[in-house]
């Protein structure tokens, strides 16, 4: 880190500016390119960032703000009973032996005047010495469905490449015998996510997003609103918008098998006994 941005570091938490690129490869090509801004937000640091921040709030309305509810096994009811998200993290990686007691941080979009979709939510675990232990991708649709891939970390360096077997029936342009490639460099002054969908024959589809971090401010968080207004509602309008755009190019919608049972895929490193996952 530079020593300036060092100095503004009053949270770990910070704001993402950058753009997400997807390109498809085929049977037909497409590509999109929008620019978005991302929260990394220590999930330890929620009730801290509530009490100081006037344009963030946790569990309430705001101009931002954060709802533990929009994460985690699956959608909870308005009224219904909310857990924790940090320590849900922690127990469900603990549950296949990993060690999440140090910082959990996640990369998403925040909820922007009430509303927020994350077609994909990346959890940053650590363990109780502060070291990488395992990252969890969670992946929504627009049909209301989650699911999340926990994969250990298991070699240093700033670049985190991992795979795992596709679950969930995500895009209707899509079969399920699918398999993504993760390729993540571990948040700092910049950060990439970079997925890789590939079927039996190959590549079909990239998506990535690639943002250079400024802190978490009341000052950074008026900015973003200004630079990037109803983002949010924009991703979930962008997706249908491009999806009509592939049923011109010739796709055709695909069905899907339902959700999987379990809550959570854990992939094991290389040579492990794989377990099974709780519900």
């Amino acid at each position: 880190m530079t020593g300036e941005k060092d100095a503004q570091r009053d949270f770990a938490s910070g704001i993402y500016r950058g753009v997400v690129v997807h390109k498809r490869l085929k049977p037909v090509r497409h590509a999109l390119r929008y620019r978005v801004f991302s929260m990394l937000i220590d999930l330890d640091e929620l009730d801290e960032m509530n009490a100081r921040l006037k344009w963030f709030s946790r569990g309430r309305f705001n101009l931002f703000s954060f709802h533990d509810r929009d994460y985690g096994p699956k959608p909870i009811p308005r009224n219904g009973p909310v857990e924790d998200l940090a320590r849900h993290v922690r127990e469900r990686a603990a549950a296949h032996g990993l060690d999440a007691s140090g910082p959990v941080r996640l990369l998403c979009y925040p909820r922007m005047l009430g509303y927020a979709f994350n077609p994909i939510a990346v959890f940053f675990l650590h363990d109780a010495g502060g070291r990488a232990s395992a990252m969890l991708y969670e992946v929504s649709n627009t049909f209301g469905d989650r699911h999340a891939y926990l994969i250990p970390v298991t070699e240093p360096g700033d670049v985190i490449r991992q795979e795992a077997e596709k679950k969930l029936h995500v895009s209707p342009f899509m079969d399920m015998d699918m398999r993504y490639a993760f390729r993540v460099k571990r948040p700092g002054d910049d950060i990439l996510v970079s997925i890789l969908q590939s079927d039996p024959e190959g590549p079909i589809l990239s998506a990535s997003f690639a943002g250079e971090w400024t802190p978490m401010s009341d000052r950074e968080l008026l900015s973003a609103f200004r630079d990037y207004p109803l983002m949010t509602a924009k991703v979930i309008a962008g997706i249908h918008w491009e999806a009509v755009k592939l049923l011109l190019k010739g796709l055709r919608l695909r069905s899907g098998d339902p959700p999987p049972e379990t809550t959570i895929t854990f992939t094991p490193p290389a040579g492990s006994a794989a377990q099974a996952p709780p519900a």
